[in-house]
């Protein structure tokens, strides 16, 4: 699935390196972080666990919108 996530706190590339860390910890390899947007689009399998782990991490993350792959 293709997920859509609004997380307000990302300001700066220090954040979105972050962020990616802790995808990529995941096994997350495709995603697409948005610092002006404040978003992150990615495929993911366990979206709560995506959730956990951005919480985590120091930036919590709402669900915005679910797309179905292909």
């Amino acid at each position: 699935m293709r997920y859509i996530l609004r997380v307000p706190s990302i300001s700066c590339d220090h954040c979105r390196m972050r962020i990616s860390k802790a995808l990529e910890d995941l096994g997350i390899k495709e995603y697409e972080i948005s610092v002006e947007k404040k978003r992150i689009e990615l495929n993911a399998g366990d979206i709560d666990e995506v959730l956990r782990r951005l919480e985590d991490v120091g930036y919590p993350a709402v669900l915005e919108e679910v797309k179905e792959d292909g």
